[in-house]
């Protein structure tokens, strides 16, 4: 079973209003953005970051890039680096590889959302498979992620 289920009832559990979109097999946030005709700062990509050893999920739109110095220097880090999709597999079973949502609570990760992502009211994100996308408030998945707000995206369009 994959994510959707897992995150439709947090999502009905916690009575937070979204879409549920499904859309032609995406593997990039960009690709996602195009199919489901949004701009691409509104999908919201979940990238993880290796932070000193440990597993860290960064949330940005999908024009950015992760600013890793940004990021390094925000944490106090010693060493940082993105995760391998091998490494981090593992740590989100019932999702297609890639393809998991920004809440990495749900995974016991620590989340860190780009302070870019705020400016719109809502934000569109993968929801464990490769077709499916979720859409909802930013301040619903705010309330819920509870993430740290960062400056760390690179070559983002405003």
């Amino acid at each position: 079973m994959y994510l959707l289920t897992r995150i439709k009832d947090y999502l009905d559990k916690e009575n937070v209003s979204y879409q549920h979109c499904v859309h032609r097999t995406a593997y990039t946030a960009q690709e996602v953005a195009a199919e489901e005709h949004i701009p691409g700062k509104l999908m919201a990509k979940a990238v993880i970051v290796r932070v000193d050893g440990r597993f860290v999920m960064a949330v940005l739109p999908a024009t950015a890039k992760v600013d890793l110095a940004a990021l390094q220097a925000s944490f106090g880090a010693k060493e940082i680096r993105l995760a391998t999709e091998f490494e981090f597999t593992g740590l989100f079973p019932d999702c297609e590889v890639g393809a998991m949502p920004p809440f990495g609570n749900l995974y016991g990760l620590p989340v860190y959302v780009e302070e870019s992502l705020r400016r719109d009211p809502e934000i569109v994100f993968n929801a464990g498979t490769h077709q499916d996308t979720i859409r909802m408030k930013y301040e619903d998945f705010a309330r819920l992620a509870r993430p740290q707000v960062l400056e760390f995206a690179l070559g983002q369009a405003a």
